[in-house]
């Protein structure tokens, strides 16, 4: 037994010389490595402060400039890991490393199909010109002025102030409507007036009212009248007018000034604006009668029965 003792225990210190031997033989690989992976860490944080100052030159958003930046700089740090395991000769590590984080980054974008296509998308947003901070744009029903712009969400204050994020990936790909990349707005206004109405007045009277009502119109050429129709019980027409708008809250405002203005000239000059209105009418007033005549017979021949019912 004290034989298998001592085998066992020089067996044991044999083994912890060979791997002394072999950390000694190692350890300047060891220490060179561990130098590689700590500057390769120093240099991301260089790296991710000098992207961030190369980045704010241009006109990417401030959340994808900070990803980019991070992006970047765990790119330097993985570099600085792959190479401190080829200092150390775990090139077996290394390549279970690549196959594992192939596997585990397929099994993620399986996963995360939606969030990777609205980081893409967010991506996407922040390097075109058709949107940008403090614009108004409609979209997907919904119209604001754009607050942010992150990798996942486009947020965008509404007219009543409320807030809306729509994901990043619904604005690309489907219609925008951006009131802030021109200068000028289009209004048109449709109405209608009675049938009796002097169509030429009331052409030249909705022409002046406009040019007076707003600056932007510099004289009557450019504001566009036409009669669109011949309705049930008016005679309608529109008119459109160019103004200096850059929201969607603008041009609805002048929209109402206008409606407002031209009500107030209709009033003014004695014209009507006429709603829809039903009228029945009573042309065989002899049937009516004789239908009255006998309801009341029957109503009588009614009683009597009654009568003569009661007295039996």
């Amino acid at each position: 037994m004290e034989e298998r003792l001592e085998s066992a225990w020089d067996k044991m210190i044999e083994q912890l010389g060979s791997w002394l031997d072999v950390i000694v033989v190692s350890l300047p690989n060891v220490i060179l490595a561990i130098i590689v992976f700590a500057g390769s860490f120093f240099l991301s944080r260089y790296v991710n402060s000098l992207m961030l100052r190369l980045l704010a030159k241009s006109s990417m958003q401030g959340t994808v400039k900070k990803v980019s930046a991070r992006l970047i700089s765990v790119t330097v740090i993985l570099a600085g890991l792959f190479l401190a395991l080829g200092i150390l000769n775990l090139n077996k590590v290394l390549t279970s490393l690549l196959a594992g984080a192939g596997v585990a980054g397929l099994a993620i974008g399986l996963a995360l199909q939606g969030t990777i296509a609205n980081t893409f998308s967010g991506i996407v947003l922040s390097f075109v010109d058709y949107i940008k901070m403090g614009d108004w744009i409609e979209c997907n029903d919904y119209s604001g002025e754009v607050v942010d712009i992150d990798l996942r969400t486009v947020t965008i204050r509404e007219k009543d102030n409320n807030m809306v994020s729509i994901p990043n990936k619904m604005v690309i790909e489907n219609p925008l409507k951006n009131y802030s990349i021109t200068s000028k707005t289009r209004i048109s206004v449709s109405c209608g007036v009675a049938y009796d109405s002097d169509l030429e007045f009331v052409q030249e009277l909705v022409i002046k009212t406009i040019s007076e009502k707003f600056d932007s119109v510099k004289n009557k050429e450019e504001v566009i009248f036409f009669y669109t129709e011949f309705d049930n019980s008016s005679i309608n027409f529109e008119t459109r007018f160019w103004m200096n708008s850059t929201t969607g809250l603008q041009t609805a405002k002048a929209k109402g000034d206008a409606i407002i203005a031209i009500k107030k000239a209709f009033d003014a000059n004695g014209i009507t604006i006429p709603f829809p209105i039903r009228t029945i009418d009573f042309s065989n007033k002899l049937s009516i009668k004789n239908q009255k005549n006998s309801n009341e017979e029957d109503s009588q021949e009614g009683i009597v029965s009654e009568e003569k019912y009661g007295k039996e």
